[in-house]
């Protein structure tokens, strides 16, 4: 039978080697009492892209009883995640069960032996799911007390319900944490709805299976975020909402006072898209060609063009790309603005007249976080544009 990649895994896949690693003494139980320990890199499973957990309790060196818990994918080279939780029953070194996959519903057959080498545990036999065998051969593994367990278990997904301010969480971007088995309902809900949805976030992962939720991240015009973040709140199955990382990077944000850029109590987009172009035409010696704001995320895409000095005889144009986003500076009632403006990014055009060169940008963008050389100080330019601050990365607060 063809061998699943499937079996006893590192507890993710990027925590995995450093599991495998760990030589843990394991602590002498109470005189008399049970002792629980956890095994989160027994290797060799799914090619080694299972999830597992063996809980064992013990009294003294003897198991006692035995819970094998794996996630995997339901099929090679998917993001779909299927999951097994079975008790064994253990007679001396074999461990047996037998129980059916959460979402396919398939059957599941453990036959296992365990041996211990002073530290170190060995673990072979067979693993059947459905009509596939995984041959299991794991050796030199080490186990976990409970404390240790918990702390490599604990995992943020990084909302924060109520932050102060935006400068540790992105004004447009939010999560929501709702139940499994709601997921698909609130997702619905979102049909229409001006908002992006970040399709990654789609995927249940192993830490959602195993949690019975997961985070759903969205972008969202910061002007309607905080009512939106208010209606997931009373859909049901959600569990938490709040503010997370986004687009917004502190070293190109400036604030300002929000009485001169606000139409009553809307800011003004079109007055801040003009001083925007404004301020980059001079700062990057081009000519305005378009602004765009994103009715779903509230960000601002603007587009100003140059000539060209890759080749000056073909008149070629430089097309330089920037994202902006304004937002209040902190959730609810507040009297200052901030704004984000991205680095540029180039492509080259042929926008002469009659019959035209087709290009190809092979090396288009600035290196993610580099400082782009023909940036020419838009951000300190923005900054005396708005009268405004810059982030003091230093000391966290505003100069």
């Amino acid at each position: 039978m063809r061998a699943l990649p499937l079996l006893l895994l590192g507890l993710a896949a990027a925590s995995a080697p450093a599991l495998a690693q760990m030589k843990l003494q394991p602590k002498a139980a109470a005189a008399g009492g049970a002792e629980t320990r956890y095994f989160t890199a027994i290797d060799g499973l799914m090619d080694g892209n299972a999830d597992v957990i063996l809980k064992e309790t013990r009294q003294g060196k003897a198991v006692t009883a035995a819970v094998l818990d794996v996630c995997y994918p339901a099929d090679k080279g998917s993001d779909r995640k299927d999951r097994f939780i079975a008790n064994l029953a253990v007679n001396g070194q074999t461990l047996t069960g037998t129980t059916q996959s959460v979402a396919d519903k398939l059957p599941v057959t453990i036959k296992l032996t365990r041996k211990q080498t002073g530290d170190s545990f060995e673990f072979r036999g067979q693993i059947t799911v459905g009509q596939t065998v995984t041959e299991v051969a794991s050796s030199d593994n080490s186990d976990l007390s409970e404390k240790e367990f918990s702390d490599n278990q604990a995992t943020d997904d990084g909302l924060t319900a109520q932050p102060k301010d935006f400068t540790d969480v992105s004004p447009e971007s939010v999560g929501v944490r709702v139940k499994l088995d709601s997921a698909a309902d609130f997702l619905r809900s979102l049909k229409g709805e001006a908002v992006e949805i970040g399709a990654s976030s789609l995927a249940v992962n192993c830490d959602a299976m195993r949690a019975g939720e997961q985070t759903i991240n969205l972008a969202v015009d910061p002007e309607r975020s905080a009512a939106l973040l208010a209606r997931a709140k009373s859909i049901a199955g959600v569990t938490a909402t709040g503010w997370t990382s986004g687009a917004v990077e502190m070293d190109r944000t400036i604030r300002f006072a929000a009485t001169d850029w606000r139409d009553g109590d809307k800011i003004n987009k079109d007055k801040i898209a003009t001083a925007i172009a404004g301020v980059l035409t001079k700062t990057l010696s081009a000519k305005p060609s378009s602004a765009t704001w994103n009715a779903n995320t509230g960000k601002l895409k603007l587009v100003l063009k140059r000539p060209s000095g890759v080749y000056p005889a073909l008149g070629l144009t430089e097309n330089l790309e920037i994202t902006a986003l304004v937002a209040p500076d902190k959730p609810g009632s507040t009297d200052r603005l901030m704004l984000w403006v991205s680095s540029p990014a180039t492509s080259t055009t042929d926008d002469s007249a009659g019959a035209k060169l087709n290009l190809s940008d092979d090396s288009s963008s600035d290196e993610e976080g580099g400082e782009p050389k023909d940036d020419n100080g838009a951000i300190n330019a923005l900054t005396r544009e708005f009268k405004a601050q810059r982030w003091d990365a230093d000391k966290s607060v505003w100069k």
